[in-house]
């Protein structure tokens, strides 16, 4: 018993001591913390570096985590290739190729090894395989854009990398460019709205069957080299012409569905053309069905509605149909107006000619000396076209670059060997299919317009008959390299749609991508196979 007594008594000193020792340390801890929010900052030791802890050893040199035995190591990639669809059967392209040597140089198919600075641009190997047709599209805007001048440039087939390059260096020099897609693109709708994303305004993109109409193609570009005249579709020089249709809209409104008669229905409803069984409630059933409709307008006077109905009221009137229009579309319960007529409200403003309102009226900004008419919407009294539309002019026609493609070649060897006539030249396009006929349509449709304002025509992709095809110098090459440089915000001049097969990894990729690369409509994407 005494044993026991005395453990607890041990026990219940220890006890004590440690409460005792913990509220010692808890007073001397918050006896140490800042009262007014401040820290105290201890000197720093002498010769004190970051260094001067290291961390321990595990951190310092982690352990080498255990592989996968199940996990596939992909092989490094030393090569990367285009297709060479000329040769028959089709194979991978020597000529347009890039390869990486044991000592980090790079080699182009083409052009030899590169210059050491190409690895400080950061261009992926797949892109170096488009090295020529990146070249071939700086060499034709050369040729093309002489003596620095800025103008309107004329693309045909600019989904295919020559062409593509010429399209997006011309836009990135500060040229407007006007680019047709070949018939094999002209579907792709996310091809044609990344070229759109591509070429800067006023340049476009059109496809090839909008080119094949020669007229479409001429107020196109004239629209670009011109620039466009905003007051043509906004109607502001001519707004007493506005008032004046609309006077005449509202009286042949009026006339069409009179007040009584449901405005969305025919008046030929109204009569009878049933059983004669049917006739006794005809009236009593039609009126009661044709009451949900909105009823017609109210009868109005020719000279009234010429004499009160002035473009200030007309101003008025669509402020307020477009407040209502707006509170409708954005379900505003306690903004939309559910009696709304927009018949009565007009019988009632030319009836009694109400003070426009300020909304319309005051909508002036102090600009200097100047007041500047501000509106928010279209306004028939003072609409100020400054949306920029009409200082956006591409310039003069500076020529035109047309890339090469199966259909075009079969169809200019076809009308260029069929003889000097005219006659012959259109027997010729007779035997041709809708495809190459159009390719030779589009092409001849921007070309036209090059040789009219007495400028070149050049040739990217290959060769035609009475073009000339550019050849790329070591300053076009230079250029192309420089442009496919990717910036420090992920953007570069140039960019291409590829589509990688990796066959270092599985060799069987290397002939997939042959098969389809000569598929009937491989699509825009060019195909890389990488070794």
């Amino acid at each position: 018993m005494a044993s026991i007594l005395a453990s607890r008594t041990s026990a219940t000193t220890a006890a004590s001591t440690l409460r005792r020792y913990n509220a010692a340390l808890w007073r001397k801890t918050m006896s140490t913390m800042p009262r007014d929010g401040t820290t105290f900052d201890e000197p720093i030791p002498e010769g004190y570096t970051l260094d001067s802890v290291k961390p321990p050893k595990y951190w310092a040199m982690p352990d080498t985590p255990d592989e996968d035995p199940m996990a596939y190591r992909r092989k490094p990639v030393t090569s990367a290739h285009a297709i060479d669809l000329t040769s028959s059967p089709p194979k991978i392209s020597l000529k347009d190729s890039a390869v990486i040597t044991p000592s980090g140089n790079v080699i182009h198919g083409r052009y030899g090894e590169l210059p050491p600075e190409i690895a400080e641009l950061g261009i992926p190997l797949e892109y170096l395989v488009l090295l020529h047709p990146a070249a071939e599209g700086a060499a034709a805007l050369r040729h093309v854009a002489t003596k620095g001048e800025k103008g309107t440039i004329l693309v045909y087939a600019a989904g295919e990398p020559h062409a593509m390059s010429a399209a997006q260096l011309a836009s990135a020099d500060g040229h407007a460019v006007v680019a047709v897609l070949s018939g094999n693109h002209s579907g792709n709708g996310e091809l044609f709205d990344a070229l759109k994303s591509m070429v800067k305004e006023p340049g476009t993109v059109i496809s090839e069957e909008f080119a094949c109409v020669k007229t479409y193609v001429r107020d196109l570009v004239h629209d670009v080299v011109e620039g466009e005249d905003p007051s043509l579709y906004y109607g502001a020089a001519d707004a007493d012409g506005y008032v004046a249709d609309f006077h005449q809209y509202a009286m042949d409104y009026a006339q069409m569905y009179p007040e009584g008669i449901p405005a969305a229905v025919d008046p030929d409803q109204y009569k009878f053309a049933g059983k004669e069984k049917d006739r006794k409630y005809f009236k009593e059933n039609i009126t009661a069905y044709l009451s949900q409709f909105p009823q017609g307008a109210p009868a109005l006077n020719p000279s009234t509605v010429k004499s009160n109905f002035t473009k200030e009221q007309y101003a008025a009137f669509k402020a307020k149909f477009g407040k209502q229009t707006a509170a409708v579309i954005s379900a505003d319960k306690e903004a939309i107006d559910h009696d709304f007529s927009p018949p009565k409200l007009l019988r009632r403003m030319i009836d009694i000619p109400e003070k426009v309102d300020d909304y319309i009226l005051d909508q002036k900004h102090s600009l200097g000396d100047e007041e500047l008419f501000i509106p928010y919407e279209f306004s028939p009294l003072q609409n100020n076209l400054g949306n920029g539309l009409e200082t956006l002019k591409g310039g003069p026609i500076l020529g035109a670059v047309i890339g090469v493609t199966p259909e075009l070649k079969i169809a200019a060897e076809a009308v260029a060997n069929a003889g000097s006539s005219l006659k012959a030249k259109a027997e010729a396009l007779q035997f041709l299919t809708e495809s190459e006929k159009n390719a030779f349509t589009a092409a001849r449709s921007i070309m036209v317009l090059a040789q009219e304002a007495g400028k070149p025509v050049v040739v990217v992709g290959g060769q035609l008959p009475g073009l000339e095809t550019v050849i790329p110098t070591e300053e076009d090459i230079q250029e192309a390299l420089v442009a496919m440089e990717i910036e420090e915000d992920g953007t570069s001049r140039l960019n291409y749609f590829l589509q990688l097969y990796r066959a270092s990894d599985y060799p069987i990729y290397e002939d997939y991508a042959l098969h389809r690369a000569s598929e009937e409509l491989p699509g825009p994407r060019q195909i890389i196979v990488t070794k």
